[in-house]
This record gives structure tokens, sequence and C-alpha cells, in this order.
């Protein structure tokens, strides 16, 4: 297998194991008599952990260097203990500890693979190669899902988890399938980042300004489809489920089509431009869900949520590039953006839910559709054109282009 391919392969088959901790996970507990109240405590522990493992998994993947690889399989066998722990212990400690597991192992994976991205590539590739990522990510959580819920129907809830335990080997043999960098992310003679590294980076003014973008984005992106659910299930009854099983659907297959274009593009027009293109979808689908009252016109306007949120997930691993100059201080960028991003999410549900029991909600669809004009204002007129300065932050140097043997 090519190491592209055993990358593409990689993230199909790591983002069908990841299907199992969606909408599988509280049905599959509640058929075992689990609260709701204890299910929510479960996911509630698993969004924390990961949330304080992510800025601290950066800065470990950075330090290890050319070891990141034995991480990525560590991680993925990880990932694939955890479902094996909900077939056969399916109480409360045992439970806990698995997705305390999973979180942390999903902390190190994101980065760990964004790494060896960069050093597959290069810099000047990693436009299309993170293109291709969100691609074959999309059509793994798809197919996985589709996969497991296919399995608990004609079964039971614990196939589901019997088929996420059963892609660990072929995730293990796609990460060896990669083959060996080709690109140095660090100079050989660059001092490691350090675990200070995170507070140099955040003197960068560009990296600031990009964080509260990525947050904001979260705010008025993340909540809609929840509104947009209750909504559905109350004016549709049993039928609501197939309007939502399309909501999910049409934003995947935009981000499986659109976003090795993305990538590719967003390095031949600037970043900026193309993070504007995005970020500007995110207030329009507000509106539209605000203004909208047939669920079924809904389905088409889900498009925006695929061009967004492909454009963002292509864009970030760029950004963190070009700020850091594709340095040994990559992932530690990349890790404190994605905190920036969790924050966004817990603040979007939160926000949403707090307003639509107080004042409705069309109210709530409004409200975040503000959050994604202030995060395209800020995107707009605060936000510079990174891809233009490629400049080395504090931490470390810029990329070598060398090959190397690791």
């Amino acid at each position: 297998m090519k190491p592209d391919r055993g990358m593409d392969w990689l993230n199909m088959l790591v983002s069908g194991m990841g299907a199992a901790y969606g909408a599988f996970i509280p049905v599959y507990l509640t058929t075992h008599a689990w609260t709701q109240t204890s299910i929510g405590l479960v996911l509630t522990v698993s969004t924390v952990v990961s949330m304080l493992c992510q800025v601290p998994a950066g800065v470990f993947v950075d330090m290890i260097g050319p070891h990141r690889r034995a991480v990525l399989y560590w991680a993925i066998l990880a990932m694939g203990i955890v479902p094996v722990v909900f077939v056969i212990l399916p109480r409360g400690l045992p439970i806990l500890l698995a997705m305390t597991l999973q979180a942390a192992a999903g902390s190190l994976l994101t980065p760990a693979i964004a790494a060896i991205s960069l050093a597959l590539v290069g810099r000047e590739g990693l436009g299309e190669r993170v293109g291709r990522n969100g691609r074959y990510g999309s059509i793994g959580a798809g197919l996985g899902a589709a996969i497991m819920g296919a399995s608990g129907y004609l079964g039971s809830q614990r196939l589901a988890f019997v088929v996420a335990a059963a892609l660990t080997l072929p995730a293990l043999l796609a990460a060896r399938a990669i083959g060996p960098d080709k690109v140095a992310i660090a100079h050989p003679d660059e001092q490691q980042p350090g675990l200070l590294a995170p507070f140099r980076l955040l003197r960068d003014h560009r990296l600031l300004i990009y964080a509260l973008c990525v947050a904001l984005f979260q705010v008025a992106s993340i909540a809609v489809l929840q509104l947009a659910a209750v909504d559905v299930t109350a004016r549709l009854g049993a039928r609501g489920a197939l309007v939502i099983a399309a909501f999910l659907i049409v934003p995947q297959v935009v981000v499986a089509v659109l976003s090795p274009w993305i990538g590719q593009t967003a390095d031949r027009w600037g970043h900026r431009p193309a993070l504007l293109a995005g970020f500007v979808t995110v207030p329009i689908r507000g509106v539209l869900f605000a203004m909208v009252r047939n669920p079924y016109v809904l389905v088409p306007v889900q498009v925006l949520e695929g061009l967004g949120g492909a454009t963002f997930g292509v864009m970030m691993p760029l950004v963190a590039a070009d700020l850091t100059g594709g340095n040994r201080t990559y992932t530690t960028c990349l890790s404190l953006l994605g905190l920036a991003a969790g924050a966004g999410t817990a603040v979007s549900t939160a926000l949403a839910g707090w307003t639509a029991d107080r004042f409705g909600r069309n109210t709530a669809f409004w409200v975040l559709a503000a959050a994604g004009i202030a995060a395209v204002a800020l995107a707009a007129f605060a936000m510079p054109e990174t891809r233009a300065l490629p400049k080395p932050t504090e931490a470390g140097g810029p990329a070598s282009k060398k090959p190397v043997n690791q």
C-alpha cells in the first residue's frame, strides 16, 4: 500500500471506530437500565477529560518527535479496547474508566495524525493531505454509523461495539502502511519545545485572534442541529427521524466531496479568503433555520453545514502550520486551537439550551446566528493572511525540507 493510501485508510477506519461513541452510547446504556442522569454524567466526564488532555497531548506529541508513530499505535489500541469494555462490562465504574481512556486516546490520536501528515508530505503538500484526511474521515464516519446502526437493528445494540472493536486491527495495519517520514518537521539541532511552549505560542496575536474565531464558529454552529432535531421531532413525530438522518448525512457527503478541493484552493488563493468563505456559511445557516418552518426545506440548507465544516476542518491544521512555520510546536498550536473549539462547543449547547427554554427555539437560532456574524467580522477585520507570513514563533525555526529516515 502506498504511504498516502495508508493515511487515507487510517482516517477512514479511525473515524469508523469513533462512530460507536456518538448516538450509540446513550441508546446502549439505556438498554442496560442506566438513567439519563448517569449517562449524562459519563458523557460530561468524557468531555472534561478530553478538554483537559488537549494541550498536554499536543505538547507530548511535539516533544517525542520521531516516536510519534508509537503514540499512534497505542492510541488506536486504546480506542479498540473501549468498545470491548462496553460489551463485557456495561457497569458504572468500568464504563466511566473506558470513556476516560477513550477521551485521552482521542486527544493523542488527533495531533499524532496531524504531525505524521505534515512529516509525510511537507508544508507545501499539507493542504491537499489535510483535505484527504477530511474526505476519508467523513466517509469512515458515515459508513461506520451505517454499519453499526444496521448491526444494532439486525442483531443487538452490543453488536455495534463489536464492529468498532473489530476495526482495531485494520486501523493498526493502515498506520503501519503509512511508511517513514519524508520531511523533517524540525531541524536536527532544534531545541525541544518543552512544557512552556503553549505559553510562548500564546504571545502570537494571530493565534489568539484565530482561537477566538474558532470558538465563535463552534458557538454558532454546534447547537443548530440540536435545536432543529427537537423542533423536527415535535412537528413530524416518527417521520422526524428520517429528516434528522438527512440532516446528518448531507454535511458528511459535502465534506467528503469538497475537503481536498478546499485544501488545494486555500493554498492557491490564500488562507484568509478560504477561511472567510467557510465562516460566512454559519450565520446564513442559523438565519435560515430561524426563518424556514418546513423541515423538509431545511434538508438542503445542511449543505451549508458541510461547506462550513469542511473549511473549518481543513483550515485549522493549515493555519496552525502557518503560525508555527510547521516546526516542532505544530501539534501544540493545533491542540490550543482544539481547546478553543471544545470551549466553543460547550458554550454553544449551554447557550442554545438556556435561550430556547426562556425565549423559544426561534430566538436561540438568532442568537447562534449572531455569534456566527461575530466570527465572520473578527476573521474579516482582525485576522491577517497567515499563508503569506510563515514566520516561526519563538519556540523554533522553520521546517526543514531534508529527507529523513525515521
